[in-house]
């Protein structure tokens, strides 16, 4: 397989925080987690660490992708969301009207989005308009890209997937 055009989207991954959490204090009760699969493994990671420092703190992570933790922060099922994609101005607005809190959102990496192809492909390079019009449904044949008269099929993340988005 070979990378073509060497395309490296970069999206932004963030810890959205600054809701508040459940009943009582932090020092009765986990903290939550919630969010992004891409970030799951390095939010594990980051808890570990801290409850080490902080033996008397308990730090629950879980993924289930961007989506479903911007909802769990908006409806009060999570106290800390981990989000490959920033909040909608909405989801804000929800987070203020329902939490009585704003968010705050604090950018920790770089994500990115390869595209492959076999090395016996005839393409050699796709812009961002083309990726755009395929991963929408614009382009659906892999002639109108230079490549044979075959049906594309295209994967991608969970809809629920900030780097879906």
């Amino acid at each position: 397989m070979k990378k073509l055009a060497l395309l490296m989207l970069p999206l932004l991954s963030l810890v959205l925080a600054g809701c508040g959490g459940g009943k009582g204090s932090s020092t009765a009760r986990s903290v939550t987690v919630k969010g992004s699969d891409t970030m799951v493994i390095l939010g594990q990671r980051w808890a570990e660490t801290y409850m080490k420092e902080h033996p008397d703190k308990r730090i629950q992570v879980t993924g289930g992708g961007s989506g479903t933790g911007i909802a769990a922060l908006i409806n009060g099922g999570t106290d800390i969301c981990e989000a490959s994609r920033p909040m909608k101005d909405k989801e804000k607005t929800m987070a203020r009207a329902r939490r009585g809190k704003d968010v705050v959102e604090i950018p920790v990496a770089l994500d990115g989005v390869v595209v492959y192809v076999p090395d016996a492909s005839p393409i050699q390079t796709l812009s961002l308009a083309q990726l755009r019009s395929i991963y929408t449904g614009t382009i659906t044949n892999w002639r109108d890209v230079g490549g044979p008269d075959q049906r594309i099929v295209a994967y991608s993340r969970e809809n629920n997937s900030g780097t879906y988005v």
